[in-house]
């Protein structure tokens, strides 16, 4: 299913990538890499669904990169709107009002649940999610916040360490007032729990008491991916979300809903909290806020957080606080997706096609131990013996199947989101039914390769 250099692509371009690859080489440090082995792909265009690597070959983005490109590449719209700014204001101290930044706010805060109407712009995801756990300890006058294992935060010091994945680890000295608990993750249940509603009551009881004991005076705050991402697309079992806002409520504890990855139409609702009709007291958001075309995030806050800095100035900021160009990008982004009908796109396409498939691919491979998703966000758990659920990869690695199935992926003309032992089908939210059923052939073929490294 590779496709080899496309009539669009010149070789200029490809000279010219060529070139970038070298530079890159010489003086780019990457992140999450160790820089000797590690020989990165070279992007030399981008359109809708579809990328094309340094020779000139077609791959559909089914990663949507980095879980972000919601309205997928080059959108026209996002673009024209990019241009326009730029040619008036392409920057200002966030001090001062500007009317793409206004208009963000405004289009963010009518799409926020409940009475989430004020907002705060970052930068990205982790520089959101350490502003709202700023906000929340200034509000509370309480230290400790309460996160997830499993769970991924952001890449800054602070939300690294409330991060309850192995990337943490290298960073974390146990000095920044997170205590983490076990999330509910039915497949791979902490509370041996066999059934969706024995995993609600067990994991909110498991939570219950980490608050008891950790001491409610001194928690301030308690972040939780309304879905989490990276961390396997693991959907909450009925009835825990709605339990963690209860005793968030009950015991004073401010609940900050992180929405980086799930939020702006990419679980099938703008946010993922929607589909518990619960209100967190902040949400955080970046990723498809504008697709990533410019780099921006925020933080959605209650009215009771923001009276307490009416009158008492919020210790925090950033130079590009409400970029204009990252705020045209976003009021672009969000008028595009409401006027194309993307956030009910992707609900139906996770119900019509995604789930459908990949509940078949689960049936026809025995390498596949758990499939699970919602909208167009969706986890494949590849396992080395579906009886005892063995991952096919370590927690926090890779494997030699996993390296053959990647491969296998890459070969059949797709660029995957592969984590550990799974891979996340997360395409745009307007990709084509044509290029989706595309998408997931490539990963049927790709599963037979992940069979012949399953044991009995």
């Amino acid at each position: 299913m590779s496709t080899s250099v496309n009539t669009e692509i010149t070789a200029e371009l490809i000279a010219a990538g060529k070139v970038a690859h070298e530079l890159d080489r010489e003086h780019v440090f990457h992140s999450w890499q160790a820089q000797g082995p590690f020989d990165p792909m070279t992007i030399i265009k981008t359109e809708g669904s579809w990328v094309w690597d340094g020779e000139g070959n077609k791959l559909l983005d089914l990663s949507s990169q980095l879980v972000n490109t919601n309205i997928g590449h080059q959108h026209p719209k996002v673009v024209a709107a990019i241009q326009a700014q730029a040619a008036t204001i392409c920057t200002i101290a966030p001090q001062h009002v500007n009317d793409a930044r206004s208009e963000a706010a405004k289009l963010i805060a009518e799409l926020t649940p409940g009475n989430l109407n004020k907002i705060f712009f970052t930068n990205g995801g982790a520089d959101a999610n350490e502003h709202a756990i700023r906000m929340a300890r200034v509000h509370t006058g309480k230290h400790k916040v309460l996160a997830a294992y499993r769970s991924y935060h952001g890449g800054t010091h602070l939300a690294v360490n409330v991060t309850g994945d192995p990337r943490r680890v290298a960073s974390d000295n146990a000095t920044d007032g997170v205590v983490h608990f076990f999330p509910a993750y039915l497949y791979r249940s902490y509370f041996n729990s066999t059934t969706e509603a024995e995993e609600t009551q067990r994991a909110l009881r498991h939570l219950e008491d980490t608050i008891i004991l950790e001491g409610p005076s001194s928690i301030g705050a308690l972040v939780l991916e309304s879905i989490p991402g990276s961390a396997g697309i693991y959907v909450p079992p009925t009835g825990y979300m709605e339990g963690v806002r209860e005793l968030t409520s009950k015991y004073g504890i401010i609940l900050i809903a992180d929405e980086v990855m799930a939020g702006f139409g990419r679980a099938g609702q703008w946010f993922a909290v929607n589909h518990w009709n619960i209100t967190p007291d902040l949400l955080t958001f970046a990723k498809g806020v504008n697709s990533g075309y410019v780099p921006l995030g925020g933080v959605a806050i209650s009215e009771e957080i923001f009276e307490t800095f009416l009158q008492r100035p919020y210790p925090g900021g950033l130079t590009y606080s409400g970029h204009p160009l990252a705020c045209a990008a976003a009021v672009a982004t969000i008028k595009a997706m409401q006027e194309e009908r993307m956030v009910e796109n992707s609900a139906r396409l996770g119900a019509e096609i995604i789930g459908p498939a990949l509940t078949e691919l689960k049936a026809k491979h025995p390498s596949v131990g758990d499939v699970r998703g919602t909208g167009c966000f969706w986890a494949v758990e590849l396992v080395t013996n579906q009886e005892t659920r063995e991952p096919m990869a370590p927690y926090g690695g890779s494997s030699p199947a996993m390296a053959a199935v990647t491969g296998a992926l890459k070969k059949a003309g797709m660029l995957p989101f592969v984590n550990f032992n799974r891979i996340h089908v997360v395409p745009p939210l307007n990709i084509s039914d044509a290029d989706l059923r595309t998408g997931l052939a490539m990963l049927d073929e790709a599963l037979s390769v992940a069979d012949g490294f399953v044991t009995d």
